[in-house]
């Protein structure tokens, strides 16, 4: 299972669902919906919080929840 806390910097998944249905109201308004597209922007120097851009918005969230958010990677272009 992959969340958005194995993201690497750069990195893009689909999320998928939430690990036990739950990820506050908050989040779900910003668009951390399934089938969005997050992109993890840049994770703070003792891991916590992690920055992560979705539908166009930066979003500070902190590790615990960003392991409950489940992703599809999205692989990245090959450039030849």
């Amino acid at each position: 299972m992959v969340t958005v806390a194995h993201l690497k910097r750069g990195e893009k998944g689909i999320i998928k669902d939430f690990a036990h249905d739950y990820l506050p109201i908050k989040l779900l308004e910003l668009g951390c919906l399934p089938g969005n597209l997050v992109e993890l922007v840049q994770i703070a120097p003792l891991k916590d919080p992690i920055y992560i851009n979705v539908n166009g918005s930066h979003i500070a969230i902190r590790r615990s929840m960003a392991l409950k958010i489940e992703l599809d990677l999205v692989p990245e272009p090959v450039n030849l």
